[in-house]
């Protein structure tokens, strides 16, 4: 499996685009996928300057129904026209940070014919599947940080369960791919226990030291290497970072990650 970050928050270079956002390039047997989209539809420039060609992308993967992950869809729907698309069907309700408005661009559903809208797995090929973990029992509670679902006339704590994953083995090896891990970054791991995990922890608003302390030296428990990014938070990862030491890794815009020989 090959992972190019066509977007996050921070560059490895200047040469390339960073923002509030998460976007990954997927390479994985004979599929090519797009895993997000970032928040606008600068994706596209950093892909073709990372030699990544958007016409060949057969999959595209919309991990769950916010702004920064999803907003360069309409720009990506006016460049491929081949890809299959994937989404909770939950993606578009009316999702807020506070006040403020999160959710996707409306103008998407213009494209619903494109769109498959899921609420349960779905396999994509031998060993490459779209998960779905809101008819899964949580081991630990949710913390929805602020994040709310506006729904009949009123404001609730967002569940996430427009969230979805990827998952993937190979060589051996199972892979986790997600976008915030809204539903817990200590219940993915419980649930799945991939080897890798890839995808953002989302601590970004937990402050209490402490507390990170103590999911640090739970996600030790597990036997997982992880590369995190975008919403797990500066100061998060490097408490982490103390306790994972070479088990975790922050990657950025230009990073790629390769797993196996046949992906040089």
């Amino acid at each position: 499996m090959k992972v190019k970050v066509l977007i996050e928050n921070e560059s490895i270079s200047e040469d390339l685009i960073s923002e509030h956002g998460l976007s990954l390039y997927i390479e994985v047997k004979n599929k090519k996928i797009l895993f997000d989209t970032g928040m606008t539809g600068s994706f596209i420039k950093n892909a073709y300057k990372m030699g990544i060609n958007l016409l060949d992308i057969d999959t595209l993967i919309l991990s769950h129904g916010h702004y920064d992950h999803g907003g360069g869809i309409l720009d990506f729907f006016k460049i491929n026209t081949r890809a299959t698309v994937f989404m909770h069907r939950e993606v578009f309700k009316k999702y807020y940070n506070g006040s403020k408005y999160i959710g996707l661009d409306e103008n998407i559903i213009l494209y619903s014919n494109r769109i498959n809208f899921i609420n349960n797995d779905v396999l994509l090929d031998n060993d490459i599947a779209i998960k779905v973990v809101s008819n899964k029992y949580l081991k630990y509670n949710i913390d929805s940080s602020g994040l709310m679902v506006f729904e009949n006339d009123e404001f609730k704590d967002d569940l996430f369960n427009h969230e979805i994953y990827l998952e993937i083995i190979e060589n051996g090896r199972k892979y986790l791919i997600s976008g915030c891990s809204h539903r817990g970054i200590l219940n993915l791991c419980e649930i799945f226990k991939p080897d890798i995990f890839i995808g953002g922890f989302h601590l970004k608003k937990i402050n209490d030291i402490e507390i990170i302390k103590k999911i640090g030296s739970k996600l030790l428990e597990y036997n997982i290497d992880y590369y995190t990014c975008h919403c797990t938070g500066d100061k998060q990862f490097e408490v982490l970072k103390g306790i994972l030491k070479k088990r975790i890794c922050k990657i950025s815009t230009g990073c790629i990650l390769k797993y196996g020989d046949e992906y040089d």
